[in-house]
């Protein structure tokens, strides 16, 4: 139940976020958080598996 509530904190964060973009005429930002999110994501989740000396030479 916990954790429920932690992921349904953090997506109300990221609506909060996206809105406080888009009523700033922000919008353009949006798409460069998102890649940059991604990246961050996939280094996490990539570290303990077989892919990570692939993407390491990415960067």
């Amino acid at each position: 139940m916990r954790l429920l509530q932690s992921v349904a904190s953090r997506a109300g964060i990221a609506v909060e976020l996206l809105r406080f973009f888009w009523s700033h005429k922000w919008w353009w930002l949006t798409p460069m958080i998102l890649v940059l999110l991604f990246l961050g994501a996939l280094l996490i989740f990539a570290q303990g598996s077989a892919i990570a000396p692939f993407i390491y030479t990415l960067f």
